[in-house]
């Protein structure tokens, strides 16, 4: 027992490393003009949904009541709780809170005024997160599956990790987002490349690193299933990297690594609902189809005009969706590809991605709509010209003024922007001009 009340807090350790890395790996996506506004999102997210969710969040999503819809208020302050085993399961499934809307921020990357996230994170988690993985995650009392369970998991729905709960939750409200708030000024016609692709690299790493907590560590015990969940997490995300790159080489003639990087995390939230329900080459066949799906589908902003600034719906909306449906065909119980097919099945996993999407969808674009229309959500027109970082945070990612100062007490460094020594200013291979 104590080795696996060990396993859920260190596996709630590595999803809490999650959000910063997702921190890194947006914050290198952005233009630097607004990398620590798209950084301190996700650390918004971190500090805001963890109060919450002391306060009342557990205890909407978690606490004993005869509804499938939510939970009760038996456990306001996390009050009654008691034990390692129920207190580590408290923080694991806190750092899924954490994490959900914090994806949201990748689809309204550059234009969003902090407090108006800082609100839409208060609201949208409480009444659309909680309810949600209430829906999902609660089995009820001793796990029975009874009338107090949520209703997808009661009504049978295989969703093992959050491919519902947390990706097609988070990519519907992302998408809401986007049409709420608009296209950032210049979109088409202005660069907007990542500004610092070994940031974007870096932050997938982590959130594969942690990812294997995510999935694993939903087993809630270190034993065969943590394991077989294990090996299907890391099958998928790398299958997934080759399924982009080949459509990135068939499609522009060139593999990216912005592109490897988008892979992992689409196959890595493709597998989060079926990792323990499909075999290891289910897990590979989900993993390149869903690389190579949400390689195509990140270009849908480009053909229906929705600025999704970092490729949430195109990764998570699509990529949870296909997930949780394609067990439908791969899953070892009740799929249709393999003994004791269930075309039942199909139908439930389809409709719980409706419902959830369609739910938190509505939900988000109301919140979003209410926010611009009292203290506001889009950033203004100069602001956003000049910076995000600078106009909402008065700081600067990167300080360059150093480059354009002169170094003093180093001996024999001229200041920089000083003329170089006549014999430094040719390579041993041209022996002309600099300008040449």
């Amino acid at each position: 027992m104590s080795g696996n009340t060990a396993w859920v807090l260190m596996s709630a350790a590595l999803v809490m490393l999650m959000t910063p890395g997702l921190a890194l790996f947006y914050g290198g996506m952005t233009r630097a003009k607004g990398v620590l506004n798209m950084m301190m999102m996700s650390f918004a997210a971190l500090a805001i949904v963890s109060v919450l969710w002391v306060i009342y969040g557990y205890s909407i999503t978690f606490g004993e009541s005869d509804s499938q819809l939510f939970g009760s208020f038996d456990h306001i302050g996390l009050h009654g709780l008691n034990g390692a085993a129920v207190l580590s399961f408290v923080a694991f499934q806190l750092m899924f809170a954490i994490i959900t809307p914090a994806l949201i921020s990748g689809a309204v990357a550059d234009r969003a005024k902090f407090i108006g996230w800082c609100v839409f994170v208060v609201l949208w988690v409480s009444l659309i997160y909680f309810p949600v993985a209430n829906w999902v995650f609660d089995f009820g009392a001793d796990g029975a599956l009874g009338d107090d369970a949520g209703w997808i998991v009661a009504w049978g729905v295989q969703d093992f990790a959050g491919g519902t709960a947390v990706h097609v939750n988070a990519g519907a409200a992302a998408l809401a987002l986007a049409l709420v708030l608009g296209k950032r000024l210049g979109w088409k016609r202005d660069p907007m490349r990542p500004h610092n692709l070994p940031l974007v690299l870096l932050g997938a790493a982590l959130l594969w690193f942690g990812w294997f907590g995510f999935n694993a560590g939903s087993a809630l015990a270190a034993n065969g299933l943590a394991a077989t969940a294990f090996i299907n997490t890391q099958a998928a995300a790398s299958a997934a990297i080759i399924g982009w790159l080949v459509v990135e080489q068939v499609r522009d003639g060139r593999p990216t690594s912005l592109g490897a990087a988008s892979g992992a995390v689409a196959g890595l939230v493709a597998i989060t609902p079926a990792c323990a329900f499909v075999s290891p080459l289910g897990a590979v066949l989900l993993g390149v189809l869903a690389g190579a799906l949400c390689a195509l589908a990140v270009g849908l902003k480009w053909r229906f005009g929705f600025d999704d600034s970092l490729d949430v719906v195109g990764v998570h909306l699509v990529g949870g969706a296909f997930g949780s449906i394609a067990l439908g065909f791969l899953s070892l119980e009740g799929g249709l590809l393999y003994e004791g097919r269930d075309i039942a099945l199909l139908g439930k996993q389809t409709v719980a991605v409706l419902a959830v999407g369609t739910f938190s969808f509505v939900g988000a674009f109301i919140i979003g709509k209410a926010i611009d229309m009292t203290i506001g959500f889009r950033l203004d027109e100069d602001s956003e010209v000049e910076g995000i970082d600078l106009n909402e945070h008065a700081e600067s990612g990167y300080d360059l003024t150093a480059a354009t100062r002169g170094h003093r007490g180093l001996p024999g460094t001229p200041p920089v922007g000083a003329p170089e020594p006549q014999d430094a200013r040719h390579d041993a291979g041209d022996k002309g001009s600099v300008n040449a």
